[in-house]
């Protein structure tokens, strides 16, 4: 594995997920307020705490460890109010940084579990 940071690996997993909303909801439509609308959907705190409580079962121990220690990165001081929300989705753009960098197939594999939720309907 690629030895990063964890802030790093989070703030990759960051640009990776947009891209991957971008490039799923840019075929849902044409009118550019329903797609900013739509990647906003997806692309904030509350939606990828969401889907990292989701996955939680199918993470391997390493995963769960990687989750875990992405959850206790420092939180900048405008989102201590909403820690409970902001952990959990750092800890997610984390594990999406370290697929992206290290395991493509297995990013892959949880895109499609992901685009097959109801969260991507």
């Amino acid at each position: 594995m690629i030895d990063l940071a964890l802030r790093n690996y989070a703030h990759l997993g960051d640009a990776v997920w947009e891209i991957f909303v971008r490039e799923y909801v840019v075929f849902k439509t044409s009118n550019s307020k329903e797609l900013h609308k739509m990647t906003t959907d997806r692309v904030n705190a509350s939606f990828q705490a969401e889907l990292l409580y989701m996955i939680e079962d199918d993470l391997t121990d390493e995963e769960k460890e990687l989750a875990r220690r992405g959850r206790n990165l420092p939180i900048p001081v405008g989102r201590k109010s909403i820690q409970h929300v902001y952990r959990p989705a750092t800890a997610f753009e984390v594990l999406i940084g370290v697929w992206y960098l290290n395991d493509k197939d297995r990013l892959k594999h949880f895109y499609e579990k992901f685009k097959s939720t109801e969260f991507f309907s």
